[in-house]
């Protein structure tokens, strides 16, 4: 540690993002290319998948690898223009002039307000291109103006009312919390967001959506009896207006305890203007979901999470008096904010880590996504799902074939290719 003065961190910094960048940049491209020369219809999906939808598909992801690839781009000289300007330096001088208080605590919430508002506005330009001309494009935006706007409001309001307070109480464990600083930190924000969890779906996503119960019908009472086959703890049924917002289409079910929802998009129920799934498929659909339920899923990818929250604290504690992180980053020599160390610890010094564990998790998911789709299979539900599967792919225009390399280290849930085959019956 004595070896690394601030020159050496700020360039080990900057050497980390450009790394990640290029890396992404080569992934896309790869896919891209997979994508501009695959021109026929597979196999597999050739008799329910037309050529058109086929070609929408593939025009709809090369233009959305594209937009990646500007994003990405954008990004990373947003970022390494922060870095090496001390950009995050000068907007603390800046909230501490304008502080009424004194104290870490008022000058640590002005500080993240500002990087919050600037980072929102220099990134909406892109994000209104994405909804209102690459979406559109394609016919997946149902957003007016007036809802995108009121909608990045309340968004932006809810950041700030859950990220501030959350800010204040890591400072003040940080300061007063003795060596063991780490541990009071972690079981604090982990209970803080095990709550939001719990809390999230029934009270912050009706902020943003309509959600309304499942009505009674043929519908509802399959879904009633499935649960109680597999004694499920449904609770409530709703279908959320997501087409109000997109076309695209989805499922879930939420609940940390015995009691479960789960929550259909209105663009799932089948509609013969906008697609979506019969009776059979959406309870095949379930079935995938509750498959989740039955293996644990939930449960082991919040214990992951909890023990990632504490190698990263712990590792924070080990770095976090190392003053040329906040040299590098601007700061002048004694000035250590608390903030600022665990954000250069959390996003730059430990993006190897990050980079890491990202794959490792998403290769777990596309194990999870396996088991599930096995499990509904065991119910009998495979040829449904299998075309619940396809359906969805078609209605969200998703391209079936992928370069291999960008699917490993993208692929939360494996490719529709994949899927349909782990679903055929297997033969002795």
């Amino acid at each position: 540690m004595d070896l690394l003065n601030q020159d050496c961190v700020l360039y080990i910094i900057l050497l980390f993002l450009w790394l990640e960048y290029l890396w992404e940049i080569y992934l896309a491209i790869r896919q891209y290319n997979v994508t501009k020369n695959t021109v026929n219809v597979p196999t597999d999906l050739s008799s329910v998948m037309t050529k058109d939808t086929f070609d929408k598909a593939r025009l709809y992801s090369m233009d959305k690898n594209k937009y990646g690839i500007v994003n990405d781009t954008f990004t990373i000289f947003v970022s390494t223009l922060v870095i090496y300007n001390g950009l995050l330096a000068r907007v603390w001088k800046y909230s501490e002039s304008i502080n009424p208080w004194e104290g870490e605590v008022s000058i640590s919430s002005i500080w993240i307000f500002l990087l919050m508002t600037i980072t929102t506005v220099i990134h909406l330009p892109l994000t209104i291109y994405y909804t209102f001309v690459l979406e559109e494009k394609y016919g997946f935006n149902k957003q007016t103006a007036r809802f995108f706007i009121i909608d990045k409001i309340k968004a932006f309001v809810l950041n700030q009312v859950i990220v501030l307070p959350m800010s204040a109480l890591t400072i003040v464990i940080v300061k007063y919390g003795g060596d063991l600083f780490f541990v009071w930190l972690w079981m604090a924000i982990g209970i803080i967001m095990l709550i939001l969890l719990t809390i999230y779906p029934s009270y912050i996503a009706p902020l943003f959506d309509k959600y309304t119960p499942l009505p009674e019908g043929e519908l509802r009472t399959e879904i009633e009896d499935l649960a109680s086959q597999l004694k499920f703890p449904l609770a409530q049924l709703y279908v959320v207006e997501g087409s109000k917002r997109s076309a695209h289409s989805n499922a879930y079910f939420y609940g940390l305890f015995k009691s479960k929802r789960i929550v259909l998009f209105d663009t799932l129920l089948k509609n013969p203007e906008s697609g979506g799934c019969r009776n059979d498929e959406i309870l095949a659909v379930l079935s995938h979901e509750l498959g989740h339920w039955s293996h644990g899923h939930i449960i082991k990818n919040l214990v992951i999470m909890q023990v990632n929250l504490f190698f990263i604290f712990a590792a924070f504690s080990f770095l976090f008096k190392f003053s040329p992180l906040y040299q590098a980053v601007g700061f002048p020599a004694g000035v250590e904010p608390v903030l600022v160390g665990l954000m250069v610890v959390m996003q730059y010094v430990m993006m190897p880590y990050n980079a890491l564990l990202s794959f490792i998790l998403t290769c777990l998911s596309r194990k999870f996504e396996f088991q599930a789709d096995e499990f509904a299979m065991n119910l009998g539900r495979a040829e449904p799902l299998k075309r619940a599967l396809i359906q969805l792919n078609k209605d969200n225009l998703g391209f079936p074939i992928y370069d291999p390399l960008y699917s490993m280290w993208h692929h939360s849930h494996p490719p529709l290719l994949e899927r349909i085959a782990a679903l055929k019956p297997k033969r002795d």
